[in-house]
């Protein structure tokens, strides 16, 4: 269902009357504006809405279908990302901030051949059962959970 101020101005279509279809659109869409003003109503276009659900990957946040309304689900199966800098810990496993501030946590034990560094390419894609794997310069992935 719409929200009652877009509601309105699609109502405003029924009207045969052209000066009160005239009028309602005014009346109706200076209450839309004023619902967008007050953030009753958001509007977000389709390239809005895949910068959220990207600055959302690897969240588990409920709710973010709406996001998806037109476009394709499976376009977010994977990010590329620049990686700004990494760390490894003292058990070896790595944590990834990227250029957007995202921050990766490496889960698993795996090794990476290269070290990870400032610029790296990072792809991160969905895997098996909610997890998340991410690759640095082409190499295997790592298994990695978001933190930020």
């Amino acid at each position: 269902p719409l929200p009652p101020a877009v509601q309105a101005v699609v109502d405003c279509r029924k009207l045969a009357d052209p000066q009160a279809r005239l009028a309602c659109y005014d009346t109706s869409v200076a209450a839309m504006e004023t619902a967008e003003t007050n953030g009753d109503v958001v509007s977000l276009d389709r390239a809005q809405r895949r910068e959220v659900r990207r600055q959302a990957f690897g969240f588990a946040l409920p709710g973010l279908s709406v996001f998806e309304r037109g476009d394709k689900t499976d376009e977010m199966s994977h990010i590329d990302e620049v990686l700004a800098s990494a760390r490894q810990d003292a058990e070896g496993k790595w944590t990834f901030w990227m250029q957007d501030g995202q921050v990766w946590r490496q889960i698993d034990d795996e090794f990476l051949s290269r070290k990870p560094h400032a610029g790296s390419n990072i792809r991160i894609w969905r895997a098996m059962m909610g997890s998340y794997m991410l690759s640095v310069d082409g190499q295997p992935g790592v298994r990695a959970h978001r933190d930020e």
